[in-house]
């Protein structure tokens, strides 16, 4: 068809025809949508309704295929145990997690499996089957989500899809990014890039309006929140500072409001422990409230009959209910503006994503919070969509017009010997990135590494987030800080993670895909940062005391080793300082001041360094004792880069 139509010299309408069906997916906590350049402008597909958005609700029915979407959403009060919504929240999440941040009874009455039942560490839900119950993934209720936008992108394009960009929020871990994947994977799918949310919206806006400048994308989704801030030049895009919080957003609008609603009613002691006993009640409640929020974006007041109940709600006691919540952005906020060293008044404008961001509250806030009113060219529900489906049109086309460079959030690295975290990549590094650090051993004869990948802030392994563990084993043995452990981490364009290690002397070489089966919770995701700013100082006392008590471990050991082999060198006199000394930095040691355990270990090397002299001269004695003198040429030659370096591993 069109590859026969005519083009004008310099023009290329093969390769437009050519070009494979690819989508922008926002897979959203509330509401999902599938958007697709056509003619050089994105613009997002609709349903048989002339619907963009499809509610991000799944119902489960015995014998039947689920329903997805607005046939849920309106037939969830039936059956709110097998009404899967907000599974966003759930994804990269492991059972622990759930508990802890209330979220199940906050967001839903959900039936959950017993984890004692599966081998990995993965949060599932009971729902309606043929058999009974049966336990789905937050994974596979993505899935069936996807599968939808799919169906509908397919129809209208006229074939089977070839590629899809599917986008997260900014914050999300390791875990989370490899869960969103896996469930466009599991609908059929070809994932060409997961791209953040606010990344995606600055695309849509860079290209769209040919702005310039310095932004900050405010993104405030149905579950999710997220700060970007973006430096905008000449098409290229590159994300200066990133922070958010993976448990915020719209659903805790709806929780606050309906709270309000149960403390108008006359009856509120008793609905109120019905809502929270009656899975039915509950989501009624949180409909009711939701419906009270979208007529408050427009009206003063707004009347709705709950329990057979007239209640009028105002604008002004909305905005009281959920500006704790607002306030809870402010941190984030205040942090990225922070690490991209910027103030309010070097922001060329604050763009504002996610469905959150239609009440007014929120706009005031944020016009308050960055000082300037916030852009809505827009519509900030359809926004990230927009934006996905730029960036896979430049992934799938010779495009050049814009170049995207987006930023790790969290500071990944390893645990070293004594529990000290040694950071590989820091956080806000640009990706995809790679980084390598060479390490060495600790003990004479060490045979294995025990490799820990950690992500986080804190100076020591404890306070950080373990994401993956692996062995390797098989080296020669060696005397300790002989061997040479080349560590190299890599992050892909999704931000996923790779570990490479090789032992340099053996050859030996060890690689994990870090694919942690839980993400980071609530608390952990903003506590992360501010825990690094508040115990910096606490941390690097910690840290140097560590590493103060290693190094003094490996000087006794060493030196314990030298006195056994060549003690005869010393005589009684001789010997006695290097005993005292040994027993100053022993004492020291066991106790927790760094210092004096370095001012033991320079006092040890004083007084030992005759001893050490002598033990070297001895040594040249015996290796040239009967030899040529082109022979101890060669045996004494080294060169200063096979010198290993001085940072231990454990075993």
């Amino acid at each position: 068809m069109s590859l026969f139509q005519i083009a004008e010299p310099g023009e290329s309408k093969a390769k437009e025809a050519c070009k494979g069906r690819v989508v922008g997916i926002d897979l959203g906590t509330t509401n999902s949508l599938v958007a697709v350049v056509r003619d050089g402008d994105p613009q997002c597909l609709l349903d048989e309704h002339g619907q963009a958005l499809l509610p991000s609700v799944v119902r489960y029915r015995a014998g039947l295929a689920p329903l997805v979407g607005q046939a849920a959403k309106r037939s969830a009060a039936e059956a709110p145990h097998d009404t899967i919504a907000s599974v966003k929240r759930f994804m990269g999440r492991g059972p622990a997690d759930i508990a802890k941040d209330g979220t199940a009874q906050r967001f839903g009455q959900y039936r959950f499996a017993d984890p004692s039942q599966h081998q990995d560490d993965v949060v599932r839900l009971l729902v309606a089957s043929s058999g009974g119950m049966r336990a789905v993934t937050p994974l596979e209720v993505s899935a069936e989500i996807l599968r939808v936008l799919r169906s509908r992108a397919e129809e209208q394009l006229g074939g089977e899809l070839e590629g899809a960009v599917i986008t997260v929020p900014a914050y999300f871990d390791d875990a989370q990014r490899q869960a969103t994947k896996d469930a466009g994977r599991l609908a059929g799918l070809s994932v060409l890039r997961l791209l953040n949310e606010p990344t995606a919206a600055a695309l849509a806006y860079g290209l769209d309006k040919k702005r310039q400048g310095k932004f900050a994308v405010y993104d405030l989704g149905g579950g999710t929140f997220d700060v970007s801030i973006l430096d905008l030049c000449d098409g290229i895009f590159t994300v200066m500072a990133t922070s958010g919080d993976t448990a915020l957003g719209g659903d805790d609008m709806d929780a606050a409001l309906a709270e309000l609603l149960v403390a108008k009613h006359p009856r509120r002691e008793q609905l109120s422990a019905q809502a929270s006993q009656d899975p039915i009640r509950s989501r009624q409640l949180l409909d009711t409230a939701r419906a009270v929020k979208h007529a408050l974006t427009t009206q003063e007041q707004a009347t709705v009959t709950w329990e057979a109940e007239p209640l009028t709600v105002t604008r002004g006691e909305l905005d009281q209910a959920i500006a704790p919540i607002l306030h809870r952005t402010a941190g984030p906020c205040r942090r990225a503006m922070k690490d991209a060293e910027l103030t309010g008044k070097d922001l060329s404008g604050v763009i504002l994503v996610g469905g959150a961001t239609r009440v007014p509250a929120v706009r005031r806030f944020v016009a308050e919070l960055f000082g300037q009113p916030p852009l809505c060219d827009l519509d900030p529900e359809q926004v990230v969509a927009l934006g996905a489906a730029v960036q896979a049109d430049i992934l799938s086309s010779e495009r050049q017009d814009a170049l995207l460079i987006d930023v790790t959030p969290l500071s990944l690295g390893l645990a070293l010997m004594g529990g000290i975290v040694e950071k590989i990549i820091p956080r806000n590094s640009r990706i995809p990135t790679g980084a390598k650090q060479v390490f060495t051993t600790y003990a004479d004869g060490q045979t294995g590494f025990d490799l820990h990948v950690v992500q986080g802030e804190r100076e020591t392994a404890s306070e950080c987030r373990s994401l993956a563990r692996f062995k390797l084993t098989g080296i020669p043995k060696m005397a300790a800080g002989m061997a040479r452990l080349e560590v190299m981490f890599l992050i892909d364009e999704n931000g996923l993670l790779q570990v490479d290690a090789r032992e340099l002397t053996s050859g030996r070489a060890a690689h994990i895909a870090v694919k942690p089966s839980y993400g980071l919770s609530e608390e952990q995701i903003e506590q992360m940062l501010v825990d690094s700013f508040e115990h910096a100082e606490g941390d690097l006392r910690k840290r140097a005391l560590l590493e103060q008590r290693i190094e003094a471990e490996r000087i006794l050991q060493a030196l314990d080793v030298a006195l056994r082999q060549d003690g005869e060198l010393l005589s009684e006199e001789e010997m006695q300082p290097i005993v005292e000394a040994r027993a100053a930095l022993q004492a020291a040691r066991n106790g927790a001041d760094h210092r004096l355990i370095a001012d033991c270990i320079t006092a040890l090397d004083v007084a030992s360094k005759e001893f050490a002299q002598r033990r070297m001269n001895a040594g040249l004695s015996r290796a040239v004792t009967g030899k040529s003198v082109g022979t101890v040429e060669k045996a004494v030659h080294f060169d200063e880069n096979d010198l290993p370096p001085s940072v231990p591993l454990a075993e």
